[in-house]
């Protein structure tokens, strides 16, 4: 919708010929060192809008204002976004990644666009403000959080201004610590007596004595828009000193009092043309017109308001466009709609048909956005439907279905249903939002309109169809499929999530490859879900292909993750790698903006790096996600950023952490159709496990209703593994045959299926866990057969954290097969990482003692690099000689310090001699 953009909320407002200097103010706002933030904030009235204006017309000469007035449809982070780009675009050597990503065909998360627009920015060399007036309309905890990173990596030569009526969703301390914050509130933008009486009597030709300014200066605390009505209201007035004797009261009151004052002693036709227009955000006297019906013209009313100062703000160079002052205008509203109708004069007029007139006139030159706001005011159910029916494949194509839905919400269900576009239309955004019942309800009303093949009408009759739009109902049977099968998939119907796809490919040409998109992506999802892997991986890769010769670049490579996770489960490492370094390479070949979808690709080749024991790759890997920042292509992003930092925790036996990323990974989960075989409880029912939390465990395992005897899926698959795991723990601690059998039972059951769909990551995990059981069970040539079946599926594909994550128990089983020289290189080198992350075993001639005085006492390894430390060795050199990694060595240490309550070398060995350690 960019070409709908109201250009007048991007023009800086005119300083104003009458205007009352504060020259103290602009020299706060242009101070001598830089800031990253100047924010007003303060109550409306005090003038902060005006002060900006002064600002901008003193820095002018060194610094380009960016101008943004908000409203509250800006609540929505693409139109908010739409206007950013509008506003930022005047600028020298600007770039253009943020309306690339404005019209992306897949909806990018708040923080992508930030990203975009910050990249935009960077280039520019010259120092630039953006200003964002009326801050507080805005109502949306997405956008606030992407101020705040603006504000983080914002480039040194742009600086960022905020008016508003209250402090930002963000937080603002840390910048005020910084200095970084220049902040005026309402003390420092009330008028002075000195600037009351300026504005009184040189501004508003008033003749008052020093005691009446000071009177009204006190009573209004220098409120200005109270100074300003109060000064409307003593004009030709007789008794302005019994006006101010009685002049006195809280804001609200004031404001009624005075604003009453001030109608009043308007003409008829001046009072007439106020209320008429106070359904207006916006004026023109074309609007104004087509709204009143009426003489005289709006043009001679706008210039007379604007001659007389009342409370008319200009918006653009040319005296086109205007608004009410933001006070005046919601005094107007409350007295327009203190009655159903008014009457000025003979001749009256009710609000809704305002709203009407006003809803045509935005109809037929737009935007549309506005002649919808103004049809729902109306009530006007019939033009709403009609509008939004039109509006909705543009709200869709820009992802503002949440918008689109509130509007459609406002429209009576009876009437919903004789539309079956619009009921489609609904449907599709209940999808978005969640509501999965209530869109199923849309879909069963349109169906039952194509079912009975009635004729099409315009009509209001509820017996006969109505459709606006003739081409989106032609397209109506391929988008009720394409919505079944996301419904379907939604609520696990995998049956029909099939079924729909398949129509909505039938009935899509083979060419058109965006639209076929969509649901040929969800049945490689289904059968991702039914573990067909295989099958899921080759149908998603043909959807991407096709967006690729689509040109749509950034969508095509944000299938990558799950396709990698597809080789991942079929233990596929290899080529779970190739398939992130093909669309790395797509998308370093294309550049902009599709290079900026490339953080969650090499945080995938991180996480299969530090898999396969490559610490040095998957840190290298690290930083190049963490130099593009946290915008990923797809907007579950963050939620696997906190499952793999769980993991690598994890498995260094930092659990509490691990648990920690997990609780929120959980919180922010956002349901997708992709399958979620890995459930944050499973993960976390894990983790209880190795802390032997097994009453955790076991609850978690009772509320997802979990038995050794249930039917076995691939999308419970991981849950039941779990519980293996879980049994086997709760044999430990109990001995209870029952427990090890029940699991060695349940991994056996588990074990056919992934082999039969060849499902070699299941394998591996499933034969890890079984050579456990049976360790546990006393039976070792069983444990030692299933764990040498999953080392010659792992090793050639490199896996390591697989059998690291398993602990100690591992580590012996491990050293058993090493024992046997069966694969000694791979078991040498698995055996060698468990000691680079301080879970290995070896033997040395450092015995701890048994009575060590402390709380938590040193390992045998803790100990033994104590000693070396009292000797004098560095670092480097105790890893030299023990043959394990500076990184386990500086772990150590850290424990070593912590378990002696010191922070330095010498205090340790001090304190080890103290308590004879040492």
């Amino acid at each position: 919708m960019e070409t709908n953009l109201l250009q007048t909320k991007l023009y800086t407002p005119s300083l104003r010929p009458s205007l009352v200097p504060r020259p103290h103010l602009v020299a706060k706002l242009d101070g001598e060192r830089p800031c990253k933030l100047i924010l007003l904030s303060a109550p409306a009235g005090y003038g902060k809008t005006t002060l900006i204006t002064e600002w901008i017309a003193q820095v002018q000469q060194k610094t380009t204002a960016c101008w943004l007035s908000l409203d509250e449809d800006d609540s929505d982070p693409q139109q908010f976004f739409s206007y950013l780009a509008a506003a930022t675009r005047s600028l020298s050597d600007t770039q253009s990644s943020l309306s690339q990503f404005l019209h992306s065909p897949q909806p990018l998360p708040a923080k992508n666009l930030m990203a975009a627009f910050l990249n935009d920015v960077t280039p520019v060399s010259t120092p630039f403000a953006l200003i964002l007036d009326d801050y507080h309309v805005i109502e949306s905890a997405e956008i606030d959080r992407v101020m705040a990173f603006l504000l983080d990596r914002m480039p040194p030569q742009m600086t960022l201004v905020i008016t508003s009526r209250s402090d930002p969703g963000f937080p603002i301390s840390r910048l005020r610590a910084r200095g970084e914050l220049v902040e005026l509130r309402a003390d420092d933008l009330r008028f002075s007596e000195v600037e009351a009486a300026q504005f009184l009597q040189q501004n508003m030709n008033l003749t008052l004595s020093p005691d009446q300014i000071a009177a009204l200066e006190n009573r209004t605390e220098g409120w200005i828009a109270g100074l300003q009505m109060a000064a409307l209201s003593m004009q030709n007035r007789s008794d302005v000193a019994r006006f101010i004797d009685n002049f006195t009261g809280s804001h609200r009151f004031i404001m009624d009092f005075l604003l009453e004052e001030v109608l009043n002693q308007q003409p008829a036709v001046v009072q007439k043309f106020l209320l008429e227009t106070a359904v207006l955000d916006r004026l023109s006297a074309d609007l104004c017109d087509a709204v009143r019906q009426s003489l005289p013209s709006s043009q001679e009313i706008l210039e007379q308001l604007e001659t007389h100062n009342l409370f008319l703000i200009s918006l653009d160079n040319e005296r086109r466009w205007y608004r009410y002052h933001n006070l005046f205008a919601e005094l107007l509203q409350q007295r327009l709609h203190q009655n159903i109708t008014f009457h000025a004069d003979a001749e009256g007029r009710s609000v809704a048909e305002l709203h009407s007139r006003a809803s045509q006139w935005y109809e037929e030159n737009g935007p549309e956005i506005k002649a919808i706001h103004h049809a729902i005011a109306a009530n006007d159910y019939e033009r709403t439907a009609r509008l939004i029916e039109l509006a909705w494949p543009t709200m869709d194509g820009t992802f503002q279905t949440a918008t689109w839905l509130d509007w459609a919400k406002t429209i009576p269900v009876d009437l919903i249903r004789t539309r079956p576009v619009l009921n489609v239309a609904y449907a599709w955004a209940l999808l978005n939002g969640g509501e999965l019942e209530g869109a199923e309800a849309h879909l069963q009303d349109a169906e039952r309109w194509l079912d009975t093949g009635a004729d099409t009408d315009v009509s209001s009759e509820e017996s006969q169809m109505i459709v606006v739009d003739e081409e989106q109902f032609r397209t109506l049977p391929a988008s009720m499929a394409s919505a079944r099968t996301y419904y379907a998939q939604a609520v696990g119907d995998v049956p029909n999530t099939l079924k729909y796809a398949q129509q909505a490919l039938d009935l899509l040409p083979e060419d058109d490859f965006i639209r076929r998109g969509p649901a040929a992506s969800i049945l490689g999802l289904v059968y991702w879900a039914d573990g067909k892997l295989e099958a899921a991986y080759q149908t998603l890769a043909m959807a991407m292909n096709g967006f690729r010769q689509a040109g749509q670049i950034l969508f095509a490579i944000s299938g990558t993750y799950g396709l990698a996770d597809m080789r991942i489960a079929q233990g596929r490492l290899g080529e779970a790698v190739k398939t992130y370094e093909r669309a790395l390479k797509l998308a370093l070949e294309q550049g902009e903006p599709a290079i900026r979808g490339t953080t969650d690709i090499y945080w995938g080749l991180r996480m299969l790096s530090f898999e396969r024991g490559d610490t040095e790759t998957a840190n290298r890997y690290l930083l190049k996600s963490e130099e593009l920042g946290e915008e990923a292509a797809l907007p579950d992003w963050p939620y696997r950023r906190f499952r793999g930092q769980a993991r690598i925790k994890e498995i260094e036996g930092a659990f509490d952490v691990a648990l920690k990323l997990l609780d929120e990974a959980e919180r922010i989960y956002i349901r997708t159709p992709v399958p979620n075989v890995r459930p944050v409880g499973a993960l976390k029912a894990q983790v209880r496990i190795k802390q032997s939390e097994l009453a955790k465990a076991r609850e978690w395992a009772d509320e997802q209703s979990l038995s050794v005897d249930d039917d076995l899926s691939y999308l419970r698959e991981f849950e039941h593994i779990t519980l293996a795991r879980l049994l086997i723990a709760e044999y430990k601690n109990t001995q209870t045959e029952r427990f090890i059998l029940e699991a060695v039972s349940l991994l056996n059951r588990l074990l056919k299926p992934a082999l039969d769909e060849q499902r070699m990551g299941s394998v591996l995990e499933i034969l890890v866990v079984q050579a456990l059981a049976y360790e546990a069970q006393g039976d070792i040539s069983s444990s030692q057969m299933s764990l040498e079946r999953a080392l010659t599926i792992a090793e050639p594909e490199g896996y390591v954290c697989l059998f690291i994550n398993e602990g100690i128990p591992m580590a012996q089983l491990l050293s058993t097969i090493a024992d046997r020289e069966i694969m000694p290189n791979y078991v040498g080198k698995l055996l060698a990482a468990f000691e680079d992350v301080g879970q290995g075993s070896v033997d040395t001639s450092v015995q701890p003692s048994a009575d060590q005085p402390l709380v938590d006492p040193l390992s045998k390894r803790e100990l033994e690099i104590l000693m070396l430390i009292a000797a004098g060795l560095k670092n480097k050199e105790i890893a030299d000689q023990l043959v394990i990694s500076l990184n386990t060595v500086l772990y150590h240490i850290k424990n070593i310090y912590g378990k002696l309550g010191v922070n330095k070398r010498t205090l340790a060995v001090a304190k080890a001699k103290e308590i004879n350690l040492i």
